[in-house]
């Protein structure tokens, strides 16, 4: 805002100094006192406003510029969500934003005289917020010698960040978001149904070592055979507990994450309406020191079954991860 300025005009006359009375010089001194006390008044109110504006342009001042930004302004530049925060999950999708990302998981589990075997090769690449992925898994299943094996669904998967959320003292840090995951069938013995997976997600960090991925996702499978048509409500939870170097000086480990797993699903529909699988993991990711630009990331984890359900498929597995950021 533009600060008046009172100009004083002196006025102008050709006559004596004695021609002004002392009525003249009494109105005169009125009229300056007047106009004194009114540039004062004008200039303390507009030198008010001009250091109110001044101070809300300064950085540190009282009137901080806002962290919002994208659309509604629902999303906060303070938060953590896609710096590398979050441990990638083993049997839960992962739900972090991720720029360049390769990896290797191998997950073996028993049942009796049965086993399986699923190797998966993943690729992920962030555009902006925008994390793109790509599934590519062959599965093995071996039972009382009768081996089933080829190249399962490949899955295409998307997922952006909606809204988040951090606390003044950065305490609590979560952001919401949603995906979709396709999967496509290849017509071998293991992948005959197409799956369509909507899911949304919640990545929340409470100070500076716990954090929390929850997925939930809504899955209908299309194709031929009795799968066909199926649907299911999918939920994962990943529970991480960051230790930081400086807390374990290991040489050549950046942060040890103890992660807990829970990962299940719900039959929405058929004669197993409303029946429930719920299985868990426990296990480690070490994330090690940068090489060159690459980080290796190692993870292990013990699988086991929580349910009668689960159990009837699964009663121990064992998974291990290697994934690399570049």
């Amino acid at each position: 805002m533009k600060v008046k300025r009172l100009q004083l005009v002196h006025p102008q006359g050709t006559g004596s100094k004695w021609e002004f009375g002392l009525t003249r010089v009494h109105g005169l001194l009125s009229v300056t006192l007047w106009m004194v006390l009114a540039a004062t008044t004008s200039v303390r109110a507009g030198s008010g406003t001009t250091d109110q504006a001044a101070s809300s342009a300064i950085p540190g001042s009282s009137t901080a510029p806002s962290t919002r930004y994208g659309l509604f302004g629902w999303l906060d530049h303070r938060s953590e969500y896609g710096q590398g925060v979050f441990p990638e999950p083993f049997l839960v999708d992962d739900s972090d934003l991720e720029k360049d990302e390769a990896r290797l998981d191998w997950l073996h589990t028993h049942r009796n005289d049965q086993h399986s075997d699923l190797v998966t090769a993943e690729v992920e690449k962030g555009f902006g917020l925008l994390t793109l992925e790509v599934e590519i898994p062959f599965e093995r299943d071996v039972d009382a010698g009768s081996i089933t094996q080829g190249v399962a669904n490949i899955d295409l998967g998307a997922r952006y960040p909606l809204y988040q959320y951090v606390s003044a003292d950065g305490l609590i840090d979560t952001t919401f978001g949603a995906g979709i995951e396709v999967g496509i069938p290849t017509n071998s013995s293991v992948s005959e149904n197409a799956e369509f997976v909507p899911k949304i997600f919640n990545d929340l960090k409470i100070g500076d070592h716990f954090t929390l991925q929850s997925v939930l996702g809504y899955s209908t499978l299309t194709g031929p055979g009795e799968d066909g048509g199926l649907q299911t409500f999918e939920y994962g939870f990943v529970f991480g507990y960051t230790i930081q170097h400086d807390e374990l000086p290991v040489p050549g480990l950046q942060q040890l994450i103890p992660v807990v797993e829970l990962s299940g699903e719900t039959a929405l529909n058929r004669a197993d309406h409303g029946e429930s699988s719920l299985n868990a993991d426990v296990g480690f990711r070490a994330n090690l020191k940068t090489i060159g630009r690459v980080q290796p990331r190692l993870g292990v984890a013990f699988v086991f079954p929580i349910d009668g359900t689960a159990r009837n498929d699964v009663h121990w597995g064992v998974v291990t991860s290697l994934v690399f950021e570049y």
